[in-house]
């Protein structure tokens, strides 16, 4: 199976590929259910109150903060297969259990049901990273993770409208019915995966603070690890500073109503679209960090476009562009994390530098009203484009770096430590 050069058929043909693909096309219509009932859901509740919509974003992100760390060393200690599958299962409970009480209880049930999706997320997640690494050639994995951002791009565009529909149509209470049937249903897919291999008995006991401690250590240890680190920080910061404003290139830059917007948006999710698909064309001949560069270089000369640009088929152009090369730096990174990971910390890593991109991003969104009063609009769309630069910069060291090593975890954890699980 494993060639040297990847094909399309040889991929779809893997198991894991198969079972992992459709778990994950269950779980973005029960994602993007869920985050659109809510929120229209919430503002018909709450008659459009601020407050309340804006905890559905903290229901949302913050168990990121808070788990995805902890999740990710879970990860590297159980079994991934059985932690997926249970992660579903338990989303699946807890969704009805929403649903029992919005019959007889309160509608606020809703944030609960959120709440706990995201969390058990962060153990799934890097799980499902972790089934990558060992079950998917190290030649296919940027094939991978092409295919699989090509199937979120997609669900960025129909996600929105399939919620909203749902909803519509059916009320909140059938959309809570659909969360969770998906979530069934994607923890169905999953037992079509490969058998979790067995644990030995004759690992090393180690405690959670230990096995973290390794996690961080572990990255520290790998040059690559590090730098990609500062990168992806660099990007989040850059991202986070221009999204809040894309509304007011509209109104502002281009003068036109905000209700244009969606035009806009709709132009870079067809970018992303596209996008992915050029990415699984290009997996088989450039290497990721190429890719990742070339994805910081191009969204860096957009947003400096977008903050400069007057005239309305430029910004689109550039919107388009910039949506056009998102998956390249999504592909990049995690296609990099799991090639230069060893399996035994696919899940810290992951843990690591998720949170990292994320932090970075919701500083700089929280920042960006006060930082575009300060300064103008076209100077926080410079600022982006110079962050996307310095995320370019840094990993220069690494441009023709091959990918094939991995940190002597020897290095990076006392001896007494596992090297699985």
């Amino acid at each position: 199976m494993t060639t040297a050069t990847p094909s399309m058929s040889s991929f779809i043909r893997n198991r894991f590929v198969q079972a992992i693909l459709l778990s994950g096309l269950f779980l973005q219509i029960g994602i993007w259910v869920r985050n659109f009932a809510v929120l229209l859901f919430v503002m018909d509740q709450t008659n459009n109150d601020p407050f309340a919509v804006s905890m559905i974003s903290v229901a949302e992100f913050a168990p990121i903060f808070i788990f995805s760390f902890i999740g990710g060393t879970f990860a590297d200690r159980w079994r991934p297969k059985r932690t997926m599958i249970w992660c579903d299962l338990l989303s699946a409970a807890s969704i009805f259990a929403v649903m029992f009480t919005l019959v007889y209880g309160s509608w606020k049930a809703v944030f609960l049901a959120t709440l706990i999706s995201a969390i058990l997320s962060q153990f799934s997640q890097p799980s499902g990273m972790k089934l990558f690494k060992l079950h998917v050639p190290e030649e296919q994995m940027q094939l991978g993770m092409s295919m699989y951002q090509t199937m979120f791009a997609v669900f960025m565009i129909l996600g929105p409208v399939l919620g909203t529909f749902v909803y519509h149509q059916f009320g909140i209470d059938v959309a809570i019915g659909v969360m969770g049937v998906a979530f069934l249903l994607s923890a169905a897919a999953l037992t079509f995966l490969p058998a979790d291999r067995e644990l030995g008995d004759d690992k090393p006991q180690t405690t959670l603070k230990q096995e973290m401690a390794a996690g961080f250590r572990y990255v520290l240890s790998s040059k690559l690890l590090t730098l990609l680190g500062v990168s992806f920080a660099a990007a989040g910061l850059a991202i986070g500073l221009a999204q809040p404003l894309t509304v007011f290139l509209v109104t502002e830059r281009l003068d036109l109503p905000k209700e244009n917007l969606q035009w806009f948006l709709t132009l870079n999710g067809v970018g992303m679209i596209i996008g992915g698909v050029m990415a699984m064309a290009m997996s088989k001949k450039m290497l990721p960090q190429k890719m990742l560069m070339l994805g910081m270089a191009v969204d860096a000369v957009m947003f400096s476009v977008c903050g400069l640009s007057t005239v309305t088929w430029i910004t689109m152009t550039a919107q388009f562009l910039s949506g056009l090369v998102l998956p390249s730096i999504q592909i990049g990174i995690n296609t990099m994390i799991l090639k230069n990971t060893g399996q035994e910390f696919v899940g810290r890593v992951n843990g690591i530098l998720t949170p990292l991109f994320m932090g970075s991003m919701v500083i700089t969104m929280s920042s960006a009203g006060v930082l575009k009063n300060a300064l103008s609009l076209m100077g926080v769309f410079q600022i982006s484009a110079i962050l996307f630069v310095i995320g370019l910069l840094v990993l220069l060291p690494i441009f023709n770096y091959s990918g094939r090593k991995e940190p002597e975890t020897a290095n990076s954890q006392p001896a007494s430590q596992p090297s699985g699980n």
